[in-house]
């Protein structure tokens, strides 16, 4: 796997602008219980390339500590991992029928997987890129 991106990474591109979407928070959610959960912000060309873990601010205690790389690794077969978009932050509050987009996939141990997002305030669609 290169080092500059991580095993799971999307791209948001706004079908209404004909632009990427910058600045998009995303969360990742998934390996074998207890599920892991990562977070990262979509760069200058709509792409999140890396995953931090995600720390809650209502959460006391450590702040996680491990990579998708480690969380993928430990899965022996396949597991279920969720992509959560926060659209209506990109569009502005009421701007937009979906608040959230959320997208559900499997992953299978040793695969890169690359989901982009096209999207608009009325609608969206994404598939399994390379």
């Amino acid at each position: 796997m290169a080092a500059d991106k991580d095993p799971i990474t999307c791209h948001i591109l706004d079908t209404t602008a004909g632009k990427p979407a910058k600045g998009v928070r995303v969360k990742l959610e998934g390996g074998h219980a207890p599920l892991k959960t990562f977070e990262s912000q979509t760069d200058d060309d709509g792409r999140i390339k890396s995953w931090l873990p995600y720390s809650s601010e209502h959460e006391a205690g450590d702040v996680p500590i491990y990579t998708l790389e480690e969380v993928l690794g430990e899965v022996d077969t396949t597991s279920t991992w969720t992509l959560r978009f926060y659209t209506e932050a990109y569009f502005g509050e009421g701007n937009t029928f979906f608040p959230e987009v959320v997208v559900t996939f499997r992953v299978a141990k040793g695969q890169h997987y690359h989901v982009p997002l096209l999207l608009s305030p009325y609608s969206y669609t994404t598939y399994r890129g390379s």
